[in-house]
């Protein structure tokens, strides 16, 4: 007798079924995005506080950035930037050695979810390289402010892992730990307002 094939899909808590193999927009909701990576954990989880820094507020704090460094970047590149570790609600939060480690079945799996998160949300299924270098720009600013406020890094080791970031572009930048349930309450009001902004 053949033995099945492994499961690939997750349940998730709007009752949709979603195939991490063949990921479809008509099962992702924003809902579920929001409250999958609000109970991530960024750095694995080794950040001080009483609260997890978690992916959703990361997002959030990305998605602020890249609007402060492309104050004329269209509303759907806000989303876009918003969304950019979506993919995270279902996979977690690998840390960069992990992701070397696995290999690119990792990258396929990732790029597969993002498409269909877009698509989902009126988004194209790729974001032109142009914008996803600023929003990953954004992201290395979001990760030496989580690296030196939470996460025990020296300033000197994020300048060299992150980059120096521009003195004006973070002064009053503030990295946040609260309960999951404000920040994902927090993240699907964003999503919500530029979605209906676009």
């Amino acid at each position: 007798m053949a033995k099945a094939p492994p499961r690939a899909w997750q349940r998730m808590l709007s009752g949709r079924r979603l195939d991490l193999l063949d990921p479809t927009p008509v099962d992702i909701e924003i809902e579920d995005i929001a409250h999958g990576l609000a109970f991530v954990a960024r750095w694995n989880g080794q950040t001080h506080g009483d609260f997890a820094y978690s992916v959703a507020e990361h997002s959030l704090l990305v998605e602020a950035l890249f609007t402060r460094m492309n104050p004329s970047a269209p509303v759907k590149w806000q989303l876009a930037a918003l969304l950019h570790d979506a993919p995270e609600y279902v996979i977690g939060d690998m840390i960069s050695p992990v992701k070397a480690a696995v290999g690119p079945s990792y990258g396929a799996l990732d790029d597969r979810l993002t498409a269909a998160i877009h698509l989902r949300f009126g988004l194209p299924a790729q974001v032109p390289v142009a914008v996803k270098k600023q929003i990953k720009k954004a992201d290395k600013v979001s990760a030496w402010l989580e690296a030196t406020r939470i996460a025990g890094f020296t300033v000197a080791e994020a300048n060299r892992f992150f980059g120096v970031p521009a003195p004006e572009l973070i002064e009053d930048m503030e990295i946040t730990l609260r309960p999951p349930v404000e920040v994902r309450n927090e993240f699907t009001a964003r999503h919500n307002t530029l979605l209906a902004a676009l």
